[in-house]
């Protein structure tokens, strides 16, 4: 079952006897923890009906008996375990599980990884629980989360300016969510969240980023490039290089990736690639330019000095050094 359909049953006040979220995406078992903790239940009925475990201090025989008590003053009642990858004897929860009480709502939450899917707790939970598997979203998939989770909110976002953010941000979802909350306070009575937005409310420089680099040495703008670097010299945070390598690496790693293509579809490619077809042309001319031996070469000078920028094969250059001899190599 998904979050997304827990949650709207939960809306229409359908309920199942138990709820087990585990896998590696905290933001998903955060996200049904809080609506758990905080709406299934008035204030009043939480007050006598709402009880919460923490792994790390539970123990399983109080876990039962809070679930096999009747609600007050309710026809319901909410247990949760929070961080249930801490708890001590948690496959000693079995028999619960299999013979639940139909009026306590058990929410487990089990961060980190899953439950060994040889035991027989793992087998019980596939039969007898609403189970929710949650693992990382993978980097190309952050922008197109990013810009959905906007749309939810009743705003919209510039292509640019959400490749800004989440660059920025990197894979964290719940981070993610809360700068975008933060912009939309912001906004005042606009709608759509610009470059300018990211620049002076995240603290992301729309003229210098790892994005602007890329298209530098994808249009072999040398100076342009060379005044990134600088940039990202004088303000290291900005543009640390071990965040510039990798990016480069999979900007390139998707160029190349084109010459594997054999039509001339941009939807096909963008979808072949995994990139919005909004920026799917500048891809195909960046290949154009350098051609299938001047990608390959790139490749090959980025994992040379990744290895370099570790201390492989190198003296001690500095970061803007490696870079500055970087993109003249390439271009």
């Amino acid at each position: 079952m998904s979050v997304d359909k827990i949650l709207a049953d939960w809306k229409k006040k359908q309920f199942k006897p138990v709820y087990w979220l585990e896998g590696e995406e905290d933001y998903y078992i955060d996200k049904v923890m809080q609506v758990a903790e905080h709406q299934l239940l008035s204030e009043a009925e939480a007050g006598f009906n709402l009880t919460v475990f923490y792994g790390r201090e539970a123990n399983w025989a109080d876990v039962v008996n809070a679930c096999m008590k009747y609600p007050m003053f309710s026809d319901k009642q909410v247990v949760l375990i929070k961080e249930a990858q801490q708890m001590k004897d948690l496959d000693k929860l079995e028999h619960y599980i299999s013979h639940p009480l139909s009026s306590t709502i058990l929410v487990v939450g089990h961060k980190e990884k899953k439950v060994d899917g040889r035991s027989k707790l793992a087998k019980l939970l596939k039969d007898k629980t609403e189970l929710v598997q949650t693992k990382k979203m993978y980097e190309n998939q952050l922008p197109a989360w990013a810009e959905k989770l906007v749309q939810s909110k009743g705003y919209t976002i510039q292509q640019k300016a959400c490749l800004l953010l989440v660059d920025h941000i990197g894979n964290d979802l719940s981070r993610i969510e809360n700068e975008i909350d933060k912009l939309l306070i912001n906004l005042g009575t606009r709608t759509n969240i610009t470059e300018d937005d990211i620049e002076k409310f995240i603290g992301v420089s729309k003229e210098f980023n790892v994005f602007e680099l890329q298209e530098a040495i994808a249009r072999k703008d040398l100076p342009k490039a060379i005044r990134i670097v600088q940039y990202f010299e004088s303000n290291p945070k900005a543009g640390p290089i071990q965040m510039i390598l990798p990016a480069l690496y999979n900007y390139f790693s998707k160029v190349f990736m084109i010459f594997g293509v054999h039509s001339s579809d941009e939807k096909l490619i963008a979808s072949t690639i995994g990139t919005s077809p909004f920026f799917v042309k500048d891809y195909i001319q960046c290949s154009q330019r350098y051609g299938y031996d001047g990608i390959e070469r790139i490749l090959l000078l980025l994992h040379q000095y990744n290895l370099r920028s570790i201390g492989i094969n190198d003296s001690g250059t500095s970061d803007s050094g490696l870079l500055k001899e970087l993109l003249v190599k390439i271009m």
